[in-house]
C-alpha cells in the first residue's frame, strides 16, 4: 500500500520516515518529495508498505502524531490523477 505522509517538518529525512514506519512492518520504499531546483523538502512524502494490514496499522498509529515538532497527516495515497486538482481556466474563445 502506498501511504501519503504530509505536514512534515522540512528537517525530516527519508531515514526519519523509514524509522517511524518500520515499527509497524516491512517498508518497501520511502520517497521524500523535494523541490527539483533547490533540493529542499516540500513537506510531504510517500511510504510504500507491502502488507496492507501493517500499512493500515501504521496509518492509524501515526496520523496526528508529532515528528520533529509537527503533527503528521497520514493516509492511504490516492492514485495520481485522482483527487482535487484545479481545472483549467474557462475557454475565452478566439482572440481575433
Amino acid at each position: 500500500m502506498n501511504i501519503y505522509v504530509g505536514n512534515l517538518a522540512y528537517s525530516v529525512t527519508q531515514d526519519d520516515l523509514r524509522d517511524a514506519f518500520a515499527a509497524y512492518g516491512e517498508i518497501s520504499s520511502v520517497n521524500l518529495i523535494t523541490d527539483k531546483f533547490t533540493g529542499d523538502s516540500k513537506g510531504f512524502g510517500f511510504v510504500e508498505m507491502s502488507n496492507n494490514s501493517e500499512a493500515d496499522t501504521a496509518i492509524k498509529a501515526l496520523n496526528e502524531t508529532p515528528l520533529k515538532g509537527r503533527n503528521l497527516k497520514v493516509n492511504q495515497a490516492k492514485p495520481r490523477g485522482e483527487g482535487g486538482g484545479g481545472g483549467g481556466g474557462g475557454s475565452r474563445g478566439p482572440r481575433w
